[in-house]
């Protein structure tokens, strides 16, 4: 129980930072007292507010405000008959769409790496930003967000913390509201890649409620990086890339050097039409899975009644998916050539909130960037805190496997963040 009392003091602690929509503190509390009586260790979890539990779940929408889900998303049910007890409903972009978490109807998430004002804030990232920083200022060992085109890796980039989206239908999708069906992954914040791995095996595993469930093959994983392979594509050194972060790339890069490990040039030119593809393939989605939220069986209603028409007009979808499937058909080829890929997880730090607004919220394009290509190729990745930038904040990398060889890439991600210690 002390664990669970010494997360709710955090929480309190830190309210001024919008990190939780919702508070369950006596629900954690009951849960704890549960996950005892069975034997079990209780800990502390903070669920992105995009899953449904039956307390309520809002998806940072006023559209949600008083909504009151009948169930619990599957990963919820499954953390808790494990020993989970969930401290909060973590804020987020409304409806996952945003790379800020400064978007949502109940207001911002800030970061708590810096002093924050009404005006102005460090950038926790997105949109499971409030995930993010329940692990970062040690509310949550566990923290589940969701991860569309990097919502989960950019925020673990930016708070210093690890951010790990498995490869698509490991962990069941039923309970997350859906907004982009084909790329959406439930995804974990923890301290370490063993908690990732950890925490995977927990929640995984076939769930009849989610026809995209896939079971995770018995694999023995890897104890050293010697003889690995590691590809390095050209095209991620861009020009959005900052200094401190391709330095700390290649930072990376030589620690798994000098463990051995074999470095290999590799080639994606497909990437820099990720963020297109990516735009045309939400937006199809999300045209369809918003159409519910018409307000006319629930929800809000807005005054303004202008046609819908041109939200849902399609006009490349086809295209785009030719051009996922390229994205996909190349990063499968050059796993044929290496056993992991590393690039940076984002251009550099975090930005100011002020920086985000004045200039239209378009660095968040050049942050995806890093991100989207594993989503749109379904393969798991992970962030991994590699340094800190001239400014003295976290920078992550991004460490991306084959699909299902998610244990493969925690064991990989484990060794090389012990060489950065």
């Amino acid at each position: 129980m002390h664990r669970i009392e010494s997360a709710i003091e955090k929480a309190v602690k830190f309210r001024s930072h919008g990190i939780f929509i919702s508070e369950t503190f006596e629900l954690a509390r009951r849960q704890a007292r549960d996950a005892i009586e069975k034997g079990l260790n209780p800990f502390p979890v903070a669920v992105k507010d995009c899953f449904l539990t039956s307390t309520s779940t809002t998806c940072a929408s006023q559209m949600l405000e008083n909504y009151t889900p009948p169930m619990n998303a599957t990963v919820v049910d499954r953390i808790v008959a494990k020993g989970g007890c969930i401290i909060g409903k973590t804020n987020l972009d409304e409806f996952c769409m945003g790379t800020s978490s400064a978007l949502g109807h109940f207001g911002p998430v800030k970061s708590a790496l810096s002093e924050a004002t009404s005006d102005d804030w460090l950038i926790p990232g997105g949109s499971s930003g409030g995930s993010a920083v329940a692990v970062q200022t040690g509310i949550a060992d566990l923290a589940v967000g969701s991860d569309t085109g990097g919502s989960t890796r950019n925020p673990a980039a930016f708070n210093g913390v690890f951010g790990f989206k498995p490869t698509y239908g490991v962990l069941s999708r039923s309970g997350l509201i859906p907004l982009v069906n084909s790329l959406d992954s439930p995804s974990i914040f923890a301290t370490s890649a063993e908690s990732c791995w950890k925490y995977l095996e927990m929640l995984s595993g076939i769930d009849a409620a989610d026809s995209t469930s896939v079971n995770l093959p018995e694999i023995e994983g890897i104890k050293s990086i010697e003889g690995l392979k590691v590809g390095i594509p050209a095209e991620y050194n861009n020009e959005c890339l900052s200094d401190d972060a391709w330095k700390l790339w290649n930072h990376a890069a030589n620690i798994l050097e000098r463990q051995k490990a074999q470095i290999i040039p590799i080639s994606l030119p497909t990437t820099k039409y990720s963020l297109a593809c990516y735009s045309v393939l939400s937006a199809a989605d999300i045209a369809s899975n918003m159409a519910r939220y018409d307000s006319v069986a629930y929800g809000h209603r807005s005054k303004m009644e202008n046609s819908t028409y041109e939200m849902y007009r399609e006009l490349y979808l086809e295209k785009a998916l030719k051009v996922r499937r390229k994205i996909s058909n190349e990063i499968r080829d050059a796993f044929k050539k290496v056993d992991i890929i590393i690039t940076p997880t984002a251009t550099g730090t975090a930005p100011k909130y002020s920086e985000l607004r004045d200039t239209l919220f378009t660095k968040e394009d050049d942050d995806d960037y890093f991100t989207q290509a594993a989503n749109l190729a379904g393969i798991p990745a992970i962030s991994v805190p590699i340094g800190k930038g001239c400014n003295g904040l976290p920078i992550g990398v991004q460490l991306m496997a084959n699909k299902l060889q998610d244990k493969t890439l925690c064991n990989i991600a484990q060794l090389l963040y012990s060489r950065v210690l």
